[in-house]
């Protein structure tokens, strides 16, 4: 039987400086936090994250998405990735490379739809200089702020430059910290390679994004880890990505991670890092579903196409993505602000 004072954690908000980043629960907590089961249990976790979030966040940001390329280098491929060429038909299965008018033109389209910030992923094998090329152009022609993600791909010289172009913030997922399970998954890669380029990013003080893919395998205890490993990094926001298969993988049996799974998951990192952006991507925890990672405590909202995006844009984790119209309702429905630039 789990026992938890949820009363003793409502009183430290009151004697805590929420800005100050101190953590609001114990490791012990935490873990026990992750084994409750019941859905009492779940919705005084949610009343105390989303006030948490309340107090330090004002406002629910919403971040779009540019694909710029799925040609990736890594082989063997991630077990799970429905993003790279020839990995899923439910993905971009075709390969393909934005020119710099695509890219313009989708980052121009972004803005004027009201959003203010853009995530710029691509493929591996470029040394990060495909984010580059988009961040010079992005930054050229609107006022977006850009994240960037090219994973461990990204070599000490190309983040000097981004920082030197004006980026906002690089994101390198983590995903697991589970040495044994990372390889399982991701044969061809090295966690300590993505653990440097997370490193190299806060040397040169730039805002560091890393998250976790929770549903892959991972113990409970796995997350608790993660998490105090990503305390030490100092991290400026988290992700939270629940697994969801992509067909044509070698993963496309294994089961897909519940909505309320990575709502207490968002809950308990709010709990751990009171002040940081926490950030549900619209695939991974389902579009329809994202008022789960609202109620969790989340403060961004990402993975969210308007309209009018020239690009037909599939989300990683699942092809299915966040609609800004939509998004920004159910925003609203939970008398949460949305964060929206002047076009």
């Amino acid at each position: 039987m789990i026992i938890l004072d949820f009363s003793k954690i409502e009183d430290r908000i009151k004697n805590t400086d929420l800005l100050s980043g101190e953590s609001l629960i114990s490791k012990e907590e935490c873990l026990k936090l992750f084994n409750i089961n019941k859905w009492d249990d779940y919705l005084k976790l949610f009343k105390i994250s989303s006030k948490v979030r309340d107090i330090t966040k004002k406002e629910i940001e919403i971040t779009s998405t540019i694909h710029l390329t799925n040609i990736c280098k890594i082989n063997p491929k991630c077990h799970y990735c429905g993003f790279a060429a020839y990995t899923s038909k439910d993905g971009y299965y075709h390969p393909f490379r934005l020119s710099d008018e695509e890219i313009k033109e989708s980052a121009i389209v972004i803005e004027n739809s009201g959003i203010c910030r853009v995530s710029c992923s691509s493929g591996h094998g470029y040394e990060g200089k495909e984010t580059l090329r988009a961040l010079k152009i992005i930054k050229k022609y609107t006022n977006l702020e850009v994240l960037v993600n090219a994973g461990a791909d990204l070599t000490e010289e190309t983040i000097k430059n981004l920082k030197k172009y004006g980026i906002d913030t690089i994101c390198c997922n983590l995903e697991t910290t589970n040495n044994e399970l990372f390889e399982k998954l991701k044969p061809g890669e090295k966690l300590e390679d993505r653990i440097k380029v997370c490193k190299l990013v806060k040397k040169y003080n730039i805002e560091l994004s890393s998250g976790l893919l929770i549903g892959i395998g991972e113990s409970h205890k796995d997350r608790v880890n993660h998490l105090l490993f990503l305390k030490d990094l100092n991290v400026d926001e988290i992700p939270v990505m629940g697994f969801n298969p992509y067909r044509g993988t070698p993963m496309e049996n294994h089961p897909k991670c519940s909505a309320l799974e990575q709502a207490k998951t968002i809950g308990i990192i709010r709990l751990m890092f009171p002040n940081i952006r926490i950030t549900s991507p619209t695939p991974t925890i389902g579009p329809e579903l994202i008022q789960f990672a609202l109620l969790g405590g989340c403060s961004n909202v990402a993975t969210v196409i308007p309209d009018n995006h020239p690009m037909n844009i599939k989300g990683v984790g699942n092809p299915k993505t966040g609609n800004l119209r939509e998004v920004i309702r159910m925003i609203k429905e939970l008398g949460l602000k949305p964060k929206l630039c002047k076009k």
